[in-house]
């Protein structure tokens, strides 16, 4: 250990070679108070920091400096000496100064507003926000070269010594210092991607045409470049809300900025031969997802010349312990400025506490050659690739050297070799593969093109199967296949039964993404765990496998299905489908009966045909991958779909003649700083007498999982109906007003608010053919049954919990009135 240990300080030492200046410390109070957000700036230069909330700070520089000045409105200014290049550690004293208490309460918002010079800039920099950049063009484009880099931080000899790095030792050979946070890290990962990016303001359009991506030792996995992207979203740090991690971040130049920071006018100088302004900001309030920092205004256009923003520890997040953000811009003529240089560092770990590891994620974006008011034709923007180019991930080094606007660190470059030594290592293979599984749900087989999974489904459990086991595979050369098949066999223990399911699909034409599908599944399946039908032949509902509930699970069917369709995507988005299916419906539990009325007497089993036509459309859905099978590559899209279905008696010697039309529309709306809204609306009508299995059912929750479009109150088949009309609001407010209660601040808890409804009504046709089945064949005509829910959200960072209260309908047989659900979940 003494040796490693010598090494990782060699090693240490020849980083520090590098950087000339490098200063972190404490600066308290005389009461021994951390003072938050005090100014550390390098004496005669414009390098300089914000401490933390704890007070705490990390200050470097590629030149030697002397001296530091250490400020803070209400404090006295102190500069002080260094006597030597590093010096870690340092605990600042900071006097208070009665006069500049005075000036505390005048910028600080307390007195009227229009007396803070820093606000009265603020007020300009809104006014001519939509005069800067890019949205002054009709047209756009430009070059964008992007680099993402994760690190495994605060690299200390215990971590060297652990099993989990055993015979992997090399790795820590390439080991350095954040200049943001001045903790260790070991680079483990690297992509860089070359793009074009074009743009259209006057039908507001964008398109980004990739041109070369590499990472190191993944070649070209999507699911690392898909995590990359989403995780990194482009922003404007002219927007009012500012979105990372799923979350929206109050930006310091927002119009709420005044109820939200506060700001402080703290110097002016020329940067690039333009005078400008420099404010500091911070929260007035902990626990909100805020930043601080500073940024630097010019004089006369009032355009952000530069700004960096650093979440608060406080803010309400999982998972992330720091969140450092810069951004440059270039001055092109005395009215433009536009960003040139964007950096954002972020610390992943368990927990925020100071020497906690975790994992730096970091994004450099760079932007050159802009060009204005070319235009190019609407159908530009439209088009997409539909084919998957191999030379875009496979790029020589002539390509990065001559494409690249920032040179790789030394570091950097020993990344890939590090990650191409790392790949031949059994050990670090294991750890790929586990994590690969624990990502996909499936065991990839190395020697056949085939997986194993999806894992999470292997065990089950009802009142009609006992305790359930399911094994499957499905075909898998790689991510972009243009066919594929997929099958399970499962085995329930009470029944003493087997159940399976195969289904394949291929993608004919990749233009229009014409595709053909079909399968068959005998299984057995809760019906009517949902209000809009599920068009996957494979799709087994969660309600049919429920270990634990509020009441007897044996309202279950016995389903033979087989099912062929066809596809297509005519425009992006857009997607039609015809199908038919056939499908054999009886009871599998003796204690629940599909019985109907026939003219020859009572029948338990229901065959029929259906023909479906539905339309499918999702609006700024973005999709990656080029195979039969796509991803989603973002979750804040609506959802809208439309489905007519033909029951035919002269098919198959079918049972019953019918139409149904259902319609779904699902749509999340980020409400800025007040978190996020999702609704649903759903409506559905069947015209014809059909039995119960045919019927739409109102989607009751026997389990204690809390599920979305369901109703947490209701029993399977409490509401039967062929036509219905339902609205889900649920609404989560991430610590909004959590934050402002001090008791309950610290914990970072989430407040959820859920209201569902339903209409529907059940013709006497239906009630008369179904009259032998011992479901009560009720409907909420009377008046819309309704439901809500007071949530709360970020126990122990992973658990939600919601408390279910019945609206109505009181005086049904067993009326659940009040219940409590929960759920689980990893969320920043």
């Amino acid at each position: 250990m003494k040796y490693r240990l010598v090494v990782l300080l060699f090693l240490f030492g020849i980083v520090s070679g590098f950087t000339q200046t490098k200063v972190s410390g404490h600066v308290l109070d005389e009461n021994d108070e951390p003072v938050s957000f005090a100014n550390v700036i390098f004496k005669n230069s414009s390098e300089g920091t914000i401490t933390n909330e704890n007070g705490r700070f990390y200050l470097e520089s590629d030149q030697i400096w002397e001296t530091i000045i250490v400020s803070f409105l209400g404090y006295e200014t102190l500069e002080l000496k260094l006597d030597k290049k590093v010096a870690f550690d340092l605990k600042i004293i900071l006097k208070e100064s009665a006069a500049e208490l005075d000036a505390v309460v005048l910028i600080s918002g307390k007195q009227p507003k229009k007396n803070n010079p820093a606000i009265d800039i603020l007020r300009k920099v809104w006014e001519h926000k939509r005069k800067n950049g890019l949205k002054q063009f009709k047209q756009y484009e430009y070059d964008k070269y992007e680099k993402v880099e994760f690190d495994i931080n605060t690299i200390d000899s215990a971590l060297i010594k652990s099993k989990l790095f055993r015979g992997m030792e090399f790795v820590f050979d390439q080991v350095d210092t954040s200049s943001v946070t001045g903790k260790t890290y070991l680079p483990m990962f690297i992509n860089e991607a070359v793009s074009k990016v074009y743009g259209d303001n006057t039908i507001s359009k964008e398109k980004e045409v990739l041109q070369g991506n590499k990472n190191s030792g993944f070649s070209d996995n999507q699911v690392i470049i898909d995590f990359v992207d989403d995780l990194y979203s482009d922003f404007d740090v002219y927007d009012n809300y500012l979105k990372f991690f799923d979350k929206s971040f109050v930006s310091p130049l927002s119009r709420t900025g005044i109820q939200t920071y506060n700001y402080v006018l703290s110097d002016s100088a020329f940067i690039d031969n333009k005078w400008c302004y420099n404010i500091i900001y911070y929260p007035r309030r902990k626990n909100e997802l805020t930043f601080k920092g500073d940024f630097w205004v010019n004089d006369s256009t009032y355009a952000i010349k530069e700004i960096n923003l650093q979440a608060t520890k406080s803010a309400n997040i999982n998972w992330v312990k720091e969140i450092y953000i810069e951004q440059e811009f270039e001055v092109l003529n005395d009215s433009l400025f536009l960003v040139k240089r964007d950096y954002m560092l972020s610390d992943f770990a368990f927990n925020k506490k100071e020497k906690s590891r975790g994992v730096y994620g970091k994004r450099t974006t760079l932007f050159n050659n802009y060009m204005f008011d070319v235009k190019k034709d609407k159908k530009f923007y439209d088009e997409e690739v539909y084919y998957y180019d191999k030379d875009v991930y496979d790029r020589g080094d002539e390509f990065w050297n001559a494409n690249r606007l920032e040179e790789l660190s030394k570091d950097e470059k020993g990344v890939y070799k590090m990650l191409d030594t790392l790949k031949t290592v059994k050990k670090f293979k294991r750890l790929y593969n586990l994590g690969s599984i624990l990502s996909s749900g499936y065991i990839e087989f190395n020697s056949l093109p085939l997986d194993y999974g999806p894992i999470f489904s292997t065990f089950g459990f009802n009142e009609v199967e006992g305790i359930r086991l399911r094994t499957g595979v499905r075909t898998y050369f790689g991510r972009n296949d243009i066919w594929r098949l997929e099958g399970f066999l499962a085995y329930g223990f009470r029944d003493d039964k087997f159940k399976y399911g195969i289904s394949g699909k291929w993608l004919l034409d990749k233009k229009n993404r014409l595709i053909i599908s079909g399968g068959n599944r005998r299984d057995v399946e809760q019906i009517g765990a949902s209000l809009t039908t599920s068009t996957d032949v494979l799709g087994r509902s969660l309600a049919s496998s429920s270990v634990v509930g509020t009441g007897s699970n044996d309202k279950l069917t016995s389903i033979n299905l087989t099912s062929a369709a066809i596809e297509m995507e005519p425009w992006r988005n857009l997607i039609m489908r015809l199908g038919g299916n056939y499908r054999t419906l009886e009871s599998a539990s003796p204690t629940f009966s599909l019985d109907y009325n026939t003219p020859t007497g009572i029948a338990s089993k229901i065959e029929q045909f259906e023909t479906t036509f539905s339309m499918s459309y999702f609006p700024g859905r973005k999709m990656t991958g080029f195979g039969v099978e796509r991803y989603d590559a973002n979750d804040d899209y609506a959802r809208l779909f439309a489905q007519i279905s033909l029951g035919n008696k002269n098919m198959f010697n079918s049972d019953f003649d019918y139409t149904k039309l259902q319609f779904s529309y699902l749509q999340p709306w980020q409400i800025g700083g007040f978190g996020r809204l999702t609704t649903t609306i759903e409506a559905g009508k069947t015209i014809g007498d059909v039995p119960l299995g045919l019927l739409s059912v109102i989607p009751g929750n026997q389990s204690y999982f809390s599920i979305y479009n369901t109703f947490s109150q209701l029993d399977f088949y409490e509401f039967v109906t062929d036509t219905y009309a339902s609205l889900h609001l649920e609404h989560n407010f991430n610590g909004r007003f959590f934050s402002r209660i001090p008791l309950l601040r610290k914990l970072n808890l989430r407040e959820i608010i859920s209201v569902r409804g339903v209409w529907g009504e059940l013709s006497d046709g239906n009630i008369a053919l179904n009259s032998p089945t011992n479901i009560p064949l009720v409907a909420p005509n009377d008046e819309i049954y309704w439901e809500y829910s007071l949530g709360v959200g970020n126990i122990f960072k992973i658990f939600r919990l919601d408390f279910n209260f019945r609206g109505n309908y009181l005086d049904n047989p067993d009326a659940r009135k009040f219940g409590v659900t929960g759920t689980f979940g990893f969320h920043f």
